[in-house]
């Protein structure tokens, strides 16, 4: 008999080779229960639908394995792992970049990635209130979630070959500079 663990892995490998061979909106329920060995019912006894595969590929081999380093404020390092870990399924996210509408690939990423950060600065306040009411958790998330989506899906979408460390090395320049400061270095430039 398989464990939970066992045929939720199962259904996501399936879902991986489906979406290698398919376009993800051709992509049905009963193609993944197929390829994965189960009834249809299964897979609703694991995930509400095919969307909701992605978020948890994105959160179990994207985000998940970076919590402690987040938890130990390796942000540089978290960032170099997510990158270290997109590029081994690179093709993969690639394919679903395709994916258009009100559950896009850069919607379920940005969501993921605001709900990890939130819940990091949440953890870190420890109940404390920020100095001004309009910067809220949810406001300093979004802003941050945001800009890491965005490096995230410029990464999957770019044929430049680039490491992970240089990624890292270029969000920290970016979040640690103020705009003027960007623009200043820029006009100062040989």
């Amino acid at each position: 008999m398989q464990t939970e663990t066992e045929v939720e892995e199962k259904l996501i490998e399936s879902f991986k080779t489906l979406v290698m061979e398919k376009p993800f909106e051709k992509i049905t329920v009963s193609d993944i229960t197929d390829g994965a060995g189960v009834i249809r019912t299964t897979f609703y006894n694991h995930f509400h639908d095919k969307y909701e595969v992605i978020e948890r590929i994105i959160n179990k081999e994207l985000l998940n394995p970076i919590e402690p380093l987040l938890m130990n404020e390796l942000i540089k390092e978290a960032l170099m792992l997510v990158f270290i870990n997109l590029e081994k399924e690179k093709p993969f996210y690639r394919k679903l970049l395709n994916t258009e509408g009100q559950n896009s690939l850069a919607d379920i990423v940005r969501e993921c990635v605001y709900e990890k950060i939130e819940m990091l600065i949440r953890l870190k306040m420890g109940g404390k209130q920020l100095h001004h009411s309009w910067l809220t958790v949810e406001r300093v998330s979004k802003y941050y979630g945001q800009s890491i989506s965005y490096m995230i899906l410029e990464m999957i979408g770019t044929d430049i070959k680039i490491s992970p460390r240089e990624v890292a090395d270029i969000y920290d320049y970016i979040v640690n500079r103020s705009l003027e400061d960007v623009i200043e270095e820029l006009k100062n430039l040989p």
